[in-house]
């Protein structure tokens, strides 16, 4: 029988607002991260202090917002109204205190909840806020949610707005790194939802006049476009449309009230349903849904009354209310869609003909893959109900919606050895393992069915659920775990090739990356020192003197499970994988893993140079 342990009144604890945020910083902004990932909690403290510039902005306040970030210093400069002083240590210090529980100031605004600021300030080592109005102003500086000092000026030449300073804390951050693709790829939101605000990062000014027509553009190629982008407007609602002639999946960004809803909601579910019905209304003919949304590129807004999202990063809408005049969110896209989306294919015959072409073209494609689908989902099946390919996370065997699924990975990796190692290693809550068997294929310039021909691929599509949309995707993290060798980087490329190739998305999303194991081991008997490059050994070797043991690891397969657990755990190192915005994604492809050209033997050749120079310095 187990021990009883004593239960009083000394076991009952009260925290104060900061003791719980950082007991439980998850609660607030989510996952932690190191910045390597989009939706890392640096990112998060970076959107909430945001949040509140933006929301001057609609409120007519002010139309500049300046952002700087150097080193791991934040500072976010607004020209709105300026926070009421008597009230400027209250609302970044003071749970449930804030000005946007008055619905008439701000009905549709993103932090309902008056938590963002004061979870930046708990989280960080220092912040400061100085609010400047009517020719006064007032400052505040804390060190993790603790006020360590105030001022108040009576007469300054200032202008009135906002100024909030912060360092996010590295004992909770650890490691990180503010990485500027994903800040401007945040702010470029920002920009298109809110059209004639300005945003200066670092120096670069980002505006825009088109709204989400100008996400599309910007986000896909004008060659790739099947048709020019089709942009509606209405009072609480924005949508832009087109195909892509290339993607074989449907691409979405969603936005509620400014907010980007990553993982969808209500609102998008009720966006695709729409353009379906809207479009089998038109042509008098019952397409099926896939053939509609295969390879849409598309964009929506809306502003709700008093959102509710099902976690504290927003990132999905829970709501089914619209509030105004609409009952439903469901009901107002529909309604809208159907008659904005309506009117302009008849006013735009040319656009009508060819989206019907394309719709018809994937209908042709889905009936000759019909029975080459059924099959290789049945082997899906089968070889997931015999666990061969992929180990899976806990996460997944109970409720798909677990709040946990922001922490789930996927190890792709190859070999038995390296397989077992992570499979002993990793958190079998977050963190599954599909293995590999030899080198993938090079499938640059294959149609889609090969993904189903193709044992491995169609395992790994059924894996991550991404058979028809990124909407499902099972996994946040997708890591490529490979050997640090030529082999090993090889089947990188492969892989890369595949998501290029069929699912895009997944890195123009922020889900795809690359493990980074460490290259040397050097200890003696006191200390043990992992290094992921020959810098780092060499450091190592002078900290160690005078002769530690060095081991230089040629596989995963070579690093025990007790050490590879730090690998993959909190000191987790990961490399983003990323689009040049400069190239399509066909000019990557077709650089990388087609014919070889004088430019690509110029690369290679080039780039080899510097790997035998470092070589010759070893």
């Amino acid at each position: 029988m187990a021990e009883q342990t004593n239960y009083t009144e000394d076991n009952i604890r009260s925290l104060d607002w900061k003791e719980h945020i950082r007991m439980r910083p998850g609660m607030y902004i989510g996952k932690l991260g190191d910045g390597s990932s989009p939706d890392d909690g640096i990112y998060i403290l970076l959107k909430e202090v945001l949040d509140n510039s933006i929301d001057e902005f609609v409120m007519g306040a002010g139309k500049t917002i300046d952002i700087s970030i150097q080193g791991n210093k934040v500072i976010v400069r607004d020209y709105g109204r300026g926070i009421p002083l008597g009230k400027v240590v209250d609302v970044v210090s003071k749970m449930n205190t804030g000005g946007k529980y008055d619905s008439k100031a701000f009905k549709k605004s993103v932090g309902l909840n008056g938590v963002g600021t004061k979870a930046v300030n708990a989280l960080s080592n220092y912040f400061r806020v100085e609010s400047t109005r009517d020719g006064k102003s007032a400052s505040a500086e804390f060190e993790k949610g603790e006020l360590t000092g105030k001022e108040m000026l009576d007469d300054t030449s200032r202008r009135k707005g906002t100024k909030v300073s912060f360092v996010p804390d590295e004992s909770i951050f650890k490691n990180y790194k503010f990485r500027n693709e994903y800040i401007v790829k945040m702010l470029k939101n920002y920009v298109y939802l809110n059209p004639g605000l300005a945003i200066v990062f670092n120096g670069e000014k980002f505006y825009s006049e088109n709204g989400l027509k100008d996400l599309l553009t910007e986000s896909t190629k004008e060659e790739d476009l099947l048709y020019p982008i089709i942009h509606l407007r209405g009072d609480d609602i924005e949508v832009a449309i087109t195909h892509s002639k290339t993607q074989y999946s449907e691409e979405y960004h969603s936005f509620v009230n400014g907010q980007n809803t990553t993982q969808g909601g209500t609102h998008l579910n009720a966006f695709r349903e729409a353009v379906v019905k809207t479009i089998r209304e038109f042509y008098g003919k019952t397409y099926d849904a896939s053939d509609v949304r295969k390879s849409i590129i598309s964009a929506i807004a809306i502003k709700v009354m008093e959102p509710v999202f099902e976690s504290q990063t927003k990132t999905k809408l829970g709501s089914t209310e619209m509030g105004g005049d609409y009952p439903t969110v469901r009901t107002y896209v529909n309604d809208f869609v159907k008659t904005k989306l309506d009117n302009f294919l008849h006013k735009n015959p040319e656009i009508a003909d060819k989206l019907q072409k394309k719709i018809l073209q994937a209908e042709r494609e889905r009936k000759e893959l019909s029975g080459i689908r059924k099959l290789a989902r049945d082997r899906a099946k089968k070889a997931s109900l015999h666990n061969k390919k992929l180990r899976d996370c806990r996460v997944h065997f109970g409720d798909t919606k677990n709040e946990r699924n922001l922490e789930t990975t996927l190890f792709i990796t190859e070999g038995d050895s390296a397989s077992g190692s992570i499979t002993k290693s990793r958190d079998v809550n977050t963190q599954a393992v599909f293995s590999l068997k030899g080198k993938p294929l090079n499938c640059y310039g294959l149609t889609k069915k090969i993904v189903y021909e193709n044992e491995e691929f169609n395992l790994l599509q059924a894996a991550l659920n991404i058979e028809e949309s990124l909407e499902d995707l099972r996994y946040n993290n997708v890591v490529i775990a490979t050997d640090a060798d030529v082999d090993g980087m090889h089947i990188r490329l492969l892989l890369i090739t595949f998501f290029l190739q069929f699912f895009p998305e997944v890195i123009k999303e922020g889900h795809l990356y690359i493990l980074q194991t460490p290259l040397f081991r050097v200890r003696n008997k006191k200390e043990t020192i992992y290094c992921y490059t020959d810098e780092e050994r060499v450091n190592a070797i002078e900290k160690l003197k005078p002769k530690p043991e060095i081991t230089r690891f040629k596989g995963l397969g070579e690093i025990s499970p007790d050490e590879f657990k730090h690998f993959i755990g909190d000191d987790i190192r990961l490399d983003p994988v990323m689009l040049d915005d400069n190239m399509s994604i066909e000019e990557l492809l077709s650089f990388y893993m087609g014919k070889n050209t004088p430019t690509r033997q110029e690369f290679i050749i080039d780039n080899l140079k510097v790997e035998m120079d470092l070589i010759e310095e070893k």
